[in-house]
């Protein structure tokens, strides 16, 4: 019988870059963004918050993170009555706002991603500019 399970966890150096890469993306598209990084249990790693940024955002782009590392799947999937009972039934720990994505390393999931504070489709146009300026893969660009 195993006595302990082996995981994986995005760094805080990592975290950081890719929050740095979502800001300075935001930026050149004139649209500050919030970034959130999570590690798989949805613990907050890093997080900044671009000048002029909605307040709202903040939380939001905790939520896309939580979402992505959670379902390993981007934010924004869900379906139909699936949309709204999942962010009701986890106190709104996850949205199904598009922005967030998995944060993946030779093929291990290590966290998420969530980007805040423009229309969704950019959110998350910025938050894939981020994971491929960081090195990062996205099995779902």
């Amino acid at each position: 019988m195993n006595q302990y399970v082996e995981s994986f966890a995005v760094s805080h150096v990592a975290a950081q870059e890719i929050a740095a890469a979502a800001i300075a993306e935001g930026a050149r598209r004139d649209t500050p963004v919030a970034v959130a990084v999570v590690d798989p249990a949805m613990a907050l790693v890093a997080f900044v918050r671009a000048d002029g940024t909605t307040p709202h955002s903040a939380e939001t782009s905790r939520r896309k993170a939580n979402t992505a590392a959670s379902t390993r799947r981007p934010s924004g999937w869900m379906q139909g009555d699936f949309a709204l009972a999942l962010p009701l039934g986890t106190g709104n720990l996850l949205t199904d706002i598009r922005g967030g994505f998995p944060l993946v390393v030779d093929g291990k999931r290590i966290g998420g991603l969530g980007v805040a504070g423009g229309p969704p489709d950019l959110d998350a146009e910025i938050a894939l500019a981020a994971l491929a300026a960081t090195g990062f893969q996205s099995e779902f660009a």
